[in-house]
């Protein structure tokens, strides 16, 4: 897939899968939500304004208020890539998110998902 076309996807309709994929693995989307409000500062409201709206990938990022400080601790391999080798800043922050709900779905404890 073209990054572009990746970067246009709806954050509205990429959710769902993500809950799907954690639900099915005995995961909750209060959960969820905590994995996705940690990395990218949003509150609560600010998170279900977003899931709410038509945004892309790219504003959902791009309006995020803050990503955390400790991104930079989220290592490893997402899709056959080194997320932490990624050189599009965008594409990085998009795959620091599949990693972080792909721990979650594997059952990593939520402590070590928030690099606490």
């Amino acid at each position: 897939m073209r990054l572009e076309k990746l970067f246009a996807m709806k954050f509205s309709s990429v959710y769902p899968l993500y809950i799907k994929k954690v639900e099915s693995k005995g995961r909750s989307q209060e959960e969820l939500d905590q994995v996705i409000r940690w990395l990218t500062g949003y509150s609560e409201a600010g998170l279900r304004k977003q899931i709410e709206s038509d945004a892309s990938l790219e504003s959902f990022f791009a309006q995020a208020p803050q990503l955390n400080p400790n991104v930079s601790l989220i290592t490893g391999v997402v899709c056959g890539i080194r997320v932490e080798e990624v050189e599009d800043p965008l594409m990085r922050k998009i795959r620091y998110l599949d990693k972080l709900v792909d721990e979650l779905a594997k059952g990593k404890a939520m402590e070590k998902i928030l690099r606490k």
